[in-house]
């Protein structure tokens, strides 16, 4: 993840929480590969549930979004690829 996603623009209204949450994500999520995404994407929402975090679609959408920050094209559909996975198993 490029370093700079905390300046993502489309992040500065998320609540303080939620941005915390998704820093500890970058940092443990760094270098997975995006099948390795899945299972660290499904336990980190399950973290910010229960701490009491929800996200609603669109911050779901930014979040995806910045994650694919500096990712090739393949790394960039394999990610939509879990994500839909995701998608699939709610």
């Amino acid at each position: 993840m490029a370093d700079n996603w905390q300046d993502n623009p489309r992040l500065a209204g998320m609540d303080r929480g939620k941005l915390d949450l998704l820093q500890q994500m970058a940092q443990q999520g760094a270098g997975k590969s995006p099948s390795d995404l899945l299972p660290f994407i499904m336990n980190a929402a399950s973290q910010g549930r229960n701490a009491g975090l929800n996200f609603n679609p669109q911050e779901i959408n930014t979040i995806i979004e910045v994650l694919k920050m500096g990712k090739s094209p393949q790394e960039r559909a394999k990610l939509d690829k879990v994500v839909n996975l995701m998608k699939m198993m709610k």
